[in-house]
This record gives C-alpha cells, structure tokens and sequence, in this order.
C-alpha cells in the first residue's frame, strides 16, 4: 500500500454537495478505486491533539461531528467502519520500538478529519480504521519520526492516510483576491518541490520540513500548522522506502492552492 496525503475539504462540505469542493470530491471518490484494498487503514488526523501519540483501540467507534453551523444533516452522517484493538496495540509497540511514548484511548470516535475522506474513498465502511494523533507540541521532527515508526505497516497491507490540508488559513479561505491565490501558490510549489524533486536529497528534506515555517509564505498558509503536520507523519512513513513523492491531484479551493501526494 502507498502512504497517502489527502486535503479533506471544509468540514462536512465535501460530503454536502458543495461546488467549491467537487473537484476534491471527485478525487477523494476516484483514488479509492484505483488504489488496491487495504487491509486496514490508518489516519494521522488534524483535528486530534495529544500531549504524548495516542491511538484510538475501540473496536466499534462512534461519530465525532466536530464542526458547526451546518444543516442538520450534516449532524446525521455515519461511517461504521470497525476499529482495530489489535493493530492499535501493534502501533504503539512499532512507536515503542522507536523510543516514541503512546498511549491508547477506547472511547476515540471519528472525527471529520477521518470520516470525511473515508466516506468519499471506501463508502461501503467495511475496512478497519485506527486514529493516531497529533502531537500537541507540533514539534515537526516529533512527527516525522512518529511516520517512520509506523513505515513497516505499509508493506503489510495497511495504508497510512494522512488527512489534513496543504494549506489552512481559514481567513484567507473567504478573501478572493490575486494575493491569498499567489501567496498559497508560491507554498505549494516549495512543498511540491521539497516532496517531489528527486534532486533534493532525503536528508536536505528532512532539514526542509523541519524548517517548514521558512518556506515562502508558510505562515500564511498555516497560521496554526495542525493541518500541515499529518503530511510531515506521511513524509516519515512514506520516505523511509521511497524518498521522493508523487503529486496526485491539486486544484483550488477557495482561490487557495491544495494538493495531496503519495509515497509508493
């Protein structure tokens, strides 16, 4: 299985029939097809914080709806995907193998960041999904070794979905004007470029992603940098056999540049 970055949208939107998100829809639809089945699947999502890794280990979880301010069925979507208390206990001795402190939560639901792709990608809700969080002190090198402690579970069939945004400025979502779309192009080609040119070697990448906030407008695209650092788990995971990414989509959303990427 590849390691898989995906931007999951607004909120429920993309789930919504919102225009402005068709074309990320469409493509959260299309990689479900495309990609072979996994045998389970595990989220890195934006919308968990912990002081220390924590894994969801419920075997049936329930729906978190973290969001507001939408209509009332937005409050009514459900994904009964089971949980995986074997392959949560199998995450944290991987973490543990690395010196990496975890700890398990059996109450976790799916929030948005997990059941939004998920809904669009494997609607049938038949595969097994594990959460991992963030690490509240978004401490990029954190993270990177959080993705490379959990690198040998794609070769056994899992897929690491990193679900975030390449860009979140919720500010500049709803300005549309020529800077907020130039100033989010001129991060993404720093980030495409960082992930994708096979010039650049693993560890000036590494160096690159750790600096991240010296990228050109990086800041602005991540005033609060919880939507970036899912890709950052997926870097680590991904790179450990495969340093270079593919981009597998991009588009505009909000006048703001997206894209996802894929480690093979």
């Amino acid at each position: 299985m590849p390691v898989l970055f995906v931007p999951h949208g607004g909120g429920p939107m993309p789930l919504l029939g919102d225009e402005n998100h068709r074309v990320l829809t469409e493509f959260m639809r299309s990689v479900g097809k495309e990609l072979p089945r996994p045998k389970a699947i595990v989220v890195i999502t934006a919308h968990w914080e912990e002081d220390i890794v924590t894994v969801s280990s419920s075997p049936s979880p329930g729906m978190l709806y973290d969001y507001h301010g939408f209509p009332p069925e937005a409050y009514q979507f459900k994904y009964p995907a089971p949980g995986s208390p074997k392959l949560a206990q199998d995450i944290a001795e991987l973490l543990k193998d690395k010196g990496i402190e975890s700890r398990l939560d059996s109450k976790r639901s799916y929030d948005h960041g997990t059941f939004v792709p998920l809904m669009l990608m494997y609607p049938l809700a038949d595969i097994p999904v594990v959460q991992i969080s963030l690490l509240s002190n978004f401490d990029p090198s954190a993270h990177i070794a959080v993705g490379e402690a959990l690198a040998p579970l794609h070769s056994q069939g899992v897929l690491i979905l990193g679900s975030g945004m390449s860009f979140h400025n919720m500010q500049a979502f709803f300005k549309f004007n020529q800077s907020t779309r130039s100033r989010s192009e001129s991060f993404d080609i720093w980030l495409t470029e960082t992930l994708t040119d096979e010039n650049i070697s693993r560890d000036e990448q590494t160096t690159r992603l750790t600096h991240w906030q010296e990228a050109p407008e990086a800041r602005f695209c991540h005033p609060r940098e919880e939507h970036l650092l899912p890709l950052l788990v997926c870097y680590g995971a991904g790179s450990v056999n495969s340093a270079h990414a593919v981009k597998m989509f991009d588009t505009f959303l909000f006048n703001t540049k997206i894209s996802a990427f894929s480690w093979l």
